[in-house]
């Protein structure tokens, strides 16, 4: 008798469990999974690591540039703001190549790829004049300085491209030179 008694009430316990639970589909969670971006692959992150690497030599060429343009009317300061700008281009040059290494253009599928590989052909244009540049900034600065902040330029429209490609924000970086003044010799 017991047991037909705890078999009725495990049963009725049993069916109001039942009767109190939700027997619609799931909600779906707030965030589709399509919606978010798949992870970074090893080359993926290895490319990201180069280009920032590669950054901070860019970085080390602007600072010469600026110093050569802010020092236009000395020429003895802008003879050392050459010489200082030539020497820039050689450790920005150790820079951008340990960097530009890493750097392979098939880490991305072929809608991003393009613009990642703009980006290193650009890194790679600063690299091939990094040796002009520390030649000849001491002697002449003023065009080595306009040639590098031209090529500079055009490796920022392309790391705007890459970053846009990836669904990176874009920064407002203006690397014109305070002065907006024609550099003379």
């Amino acid at each position: 008798m017991r047991c037909v008694a705890a078999l009725i009430a495990w049963s009725l316990l049993a069916a109001g469990m039942a009767a109190g639970q939700d027997t619609t589909a799931p909600r779906p969670d707030s965030t589709k999974p399509d919606s978010l971006p798949p992870p970074p692959t090893a080359a993926q992150v290895r490319y990201l690591e180069g280009l920032r690497t590669a950054s901070r030599g860019i970085a080390q060429l602007k600072d010469g540039v600026d110093r050569v343009v802010r020092m236009q009317n000395d020429t003895i300061k802008r003879r050392q703001a050459g010489a200082r700008l030539g020497g820039l281009c050689s450790a920005a040059r150790g820079f951008m190549a340990s960097g530009r290494a890493q750097m392979l253009p098939t880490a991305y599928d072929l809608p991003t790829r393009t613009p990642a590989k703009l980006l290193s052909v650009r890194i790679d244009s600063l690299i091939a004049y990094a040796p002009t540049c520390s030649h000849t900034a001491a002697k002449n600065p003023a065009p080595v300085a306009t040639e590098v902040l031209n090529r500079i330029r055009l490796y920022e429209a392309a790391l705007a491209a890459f970053r846009t490609a990836i669904g990176l924000p874009n920064r407002s970086i203006d690397t014109t030179p305070q002065r907006r003044t024609r550099l003379q010799d």
